[in-house]
């Protein structure tokens, strides 16, 4: 298994009495609240602990895009990936992704990860995502129109990288008389491409195409409903496009807290990981997170029904049942995921080891711990462990 290390770069030192002031953290939280000051701190820590993971062993690290929120400090995690392409060696750099389609031209980032991917010497994977509701109000462009510009990007920034230019691009969205990418990717035919979603049936399914068959990631999701998303990846690749898709496109993300004990890694993490899903995630029911038409009905009700004991009065004792986050010993979290990977069959994991406002000498802590106790026996897990996966039954069979 591949193990890689994923920040948000929250604002952790937001005064979390803020909750009780605005309805959200996500847009509608006026900037008064963030302090320049304390920025700087924050994002050169959180620079040093990534690098820090690169040195210690990680397959890589990974951020990723959010804006208008003290969820997560960046805007424009290009930015954030350069600074890390000159200060890493070893690992990956995983943007997490970037939203292609929120973009009046996609191939800007398509540049920039080209840039990344030449600086890197081929260390980038790109995330293409949709952007979560919420940002097509800070962009003001229509959620309705999510799936077919974030679809119609990614045809035009994969033939900016593998096709000779310049050439013109005519689409529905985008139109481009020159079509002509410099530099172009080390990678080739292009960086490796994931895709990460909350769970969109129709992301799923584009995902799992034979023409792609990119890694689809979960996140922030009770152990019952990733088995059940991961396995549907599998299912759209088997029963509809006809290949068993590898444990290798199947990735999985998640909170964790290492501690000398059960007790202690409860303990320590509580306040933190109960303001990241308190204060910093955003209540699900809330319109600016699913604007009309960005999800279809069936994803809508899927997504609901899924995520909805995740935000508002959540204790860590529910989060550690449920399986949405990992806390313990080295011990206990070493067989909280070799057992979720037995069941699901990832080979993709990355461990959120900073959240919500947790301070640098506990994420530093955490991340030493973790590297030296649980993953070099997480890195050595393989398809051996796998139980299978078996393609349901329905009726109509």
């Amino acid at each position: 298994m591949k193990v890689m290390v994923f920040y948000l770069m929250p604002y952790a030192d937001l005064d979390l009495r803020v909750k009780d002031q605005y309805r959200s953290a996500w847009i509608v939280l006026p900037n008064a609240h963030f302090d320049p000051v304390k920025g700087h701190a924050l994002y050169n820590r959180y620079l040093d602990e990534l690098e820090l993971c690169d040195e210690i062993g990680f397959d890589g690290v990974c951020v990723n895009e959010h804006h208008q929120t003290a969820y997560g400090m960046m805007p424009s995690p290009v930015v954030t990936a350069s600074a890390l392409a000159r200060r890493t060696r070893k690992g990956r750099i995983a943007i997490l992704g970037n939203a292609f389609c929120l973009r009046e031209n996609p191939l800007t980032l398509a540049e920039e990860h080209a840039m990344i991917d030449v600086i890197t010497g081929g260390r980038l994977i790109t995330g293409f995502v949709r952007g979560v509701g919420s940002e097509y109000f800070s962009f003001g462009t229509n959620p309705v129109h999510s799936l077919e510009r974030h679809q119609e990007a990614h045809d035009l920034v994969i033939r900016a990288w593998t096709e000779t230019g310049p050439f013109a691009f005519e689409g529905k969205h985008y139109n481009l008389q020159y079509v002509n990418c410099w530099p172009r990717p080390y990678q080739q035919p292009h960086p490796p491409i994931w895709c990460p979603s909350m769970g969109s049936l129709e992301t799923i399914e584009w995902a799992a195409h034979p023409d792609r068959k990119y890694v689809y990631l979960q996140n922030f999701s009770p152990r019952q409903s990733v088995s059940r998303y991961l396995n549907l990846y599998r299912e759209y690749a088997q029963r509809k496009f006809g290949y068993e898709a590898n444990s290798d496109r199947i990735g999985w993300g998640a909170p964790v807290y290492v501690s000398d004990t059960d007790e202690k890694a409860v303990d320590e993490a509580r306040p933190h990981i109960e303001a990241l899903f308190n204060v910093f995630l955003p209540k699900l029911s809330e319109l600016m997170f699913f604007p009309p038409g960005y999800l279809s009905p069936g994803s809508l009700k899927a997504v609901l029904a899924h995520k909805k004991a995740n935000t508002g009065g959540v204790k860590i004792e529910s989060l550690i049942e449920r399986g949405i986050i990992f806390c313990g010993s080295p011990d206990t979290v070493r067989r909280q995921i070799s057992e979720a990977h037995g069941e699901l069959g990832f080979q993709e994991f990355l461990a959120m080891l900073q959240f919500g406002t947790m301070p640098a000498e506990l994420s530093v802590k955490n991340i030493k711990l973790f590297a030296s106790d649980v993953l070099p026996a997480l890195q050595a897990l393989t398809d051996r462990e796998y139980r299978g996966f078996e393609l349901p039954k329905y009726a109509a069979e």
